[in-house]
């Protein structure tokens, strides 16, 4: 099974399932020396992690930070760090009914289709359990670009058909972790909340969207041709579980404008020392030109579908191709995104970690 690796410099590559004994990360191309402080790591599993309200699912997993190799006196040593959380609230008989059966949604008939066998239990590798790695490796990610002044906040921006204000920059993001859909906007996350708790009780599920905002990102990161910065970005998020959709700047708004709207025009100001220091009046390009970071804020957003498995019941065959009534059962989230935020972050981490390292070697 190939595909588990992910950037060039900073690479990373995820192992286990979702309900096997642990799932786990081993990053390698982090400079030696980093300052590492695990707590962070920690902090961001917690914010991925099931049980941690009443809209997730319901798995508890203290998902305690195990790190093997790499780091040494609280520093990188420029070996591959390797970090893993074990599984402990396992349930595979939870999906005992699924040994023949595809779910609709899922990953369950295509794995079939590629591989001719699958691990059915809870999807196996195909689980979004599988992200707590990314999310591990991500906060490395986040602590290698802090050093550069980058910094990365992500936000649920709708649920179904109710969206937070549209402009980002009247919100305060340092609010987005105090409600448990991770929402700034107070109105709108308590009727996010309602719809989801609806829903909920329903048997049903809901999608949603992310935006994520890259502050201090130096210009000239990003390459020109086949790694566009964001084509990367674009990557890294449609790679996440769940994830449909994936738009940068104004995305598919912009398809509508004429190009003197669309244009981020360049104006100067002098530094202290006399030269002139650039930015754009607008940002409809989100930060990237050319597939070149260009020095204004990265924004995006990411789309999700809703989660597949529902506790209602469905039509569907059995790989005899017998017509049965498929009613899901374990545990699952009714709306993934308030969830998939750190994973975003971690994401866009990677990759700005690894076209930052990348940028370092791209000139004297």
């Amino acid at each position: 099974m190939p595909g588990n690796s992910f950037g060039q410099q900073f690479k990373i590559t995820t192992f286990g399932e979702s309900h096997g004994a642990a799932v786990g990360v081993v990053i390698d191309g982090c400079p030696a020396g980093l300052s590492i402080d695990e707590e962070i790591i920690q902090a961001e599993l917690d914010r991925r992690r099931p049980g941690q309200s009443e809209i997730t699912s319901p798995r508890k997993e203290e998902d305690k930070l195990n790190i093997l190799s790499g780091i040494f006196e609280g520093k990188s040593t420029g070996a591959p760090i390797a970090m893993l959380i074990h599984n402990r609230d396992q349930r595979p008989g939870d999906y005992s009914h699924l040994t023949h059966t595809w779910r609709p949604g899922h990953a369950d008939f295509t794995y079939d289709q590629k591989y001719g066998f699958r691990d059915h239990r809870g999807g196996g590798r195909s689980s979004a359990r599988e992200t707590a790695a990314r999310v591990m490796a991500g906060a490395v990610a986040r602590q290698l670009i802090a050093t550069a002044g980058i910094q990365i906040k992500a936000f649920v921006s709708s649920v179904g058909n109710v969206s937070a204000t549209s402009d980002w920059r009247s919100l305060d993001l340092e609010t987005i972790d105090q409600n448990p859909v991770r929402c700034p906007d107070p109105e709108a996350s308590e009727k996010m909340i309602a719809l989801i708790k609806t829903l909920q009780a329903e048997g049903d599920t809901i999608g949603g969207t992310i935006t994520c905002v890259a502050t201090g990102v130096p210009a000239g990161l990003g390459e020109p041709v086949f790694h566009k910065l964001q084509a990367d970005l674009a990557s890294a998020m449609l790679g996440i579980n769940a994830c449909k959709g994936f738009e940068i700047g104004d995305g598919f708004a912009g398809s509508s404008m004429r190009g003197s709207q669309f244009n981020d025009l360049f104006e100067a100001e002098m530094d202290p020392a006399g030269h002139p220091r650039f930015r754009t009046r607008t940002n409809h390009s989100g930060g990237i030109q050319g597939g070149i970071s260009n020095g204004s804020d990265i924004v995006f957003r990411a789309a999700f579908k809703p989660v597949s498995t529902i506790l209602a019941e469905q039509e569907t065959t059995d790989r005899s191709g017998n017509p049965i009534q498929l009613e899901g059962k374990g545990r699952h989230d009714p709306c993934v995104v308030p969830r998939a935020v750190p994973i975003v972050e971690a994401m866009c981490a990677l990759v700005l970690a690894d076209h930052w390292l990348m940028q370092r070697s791209s000139r004297l």
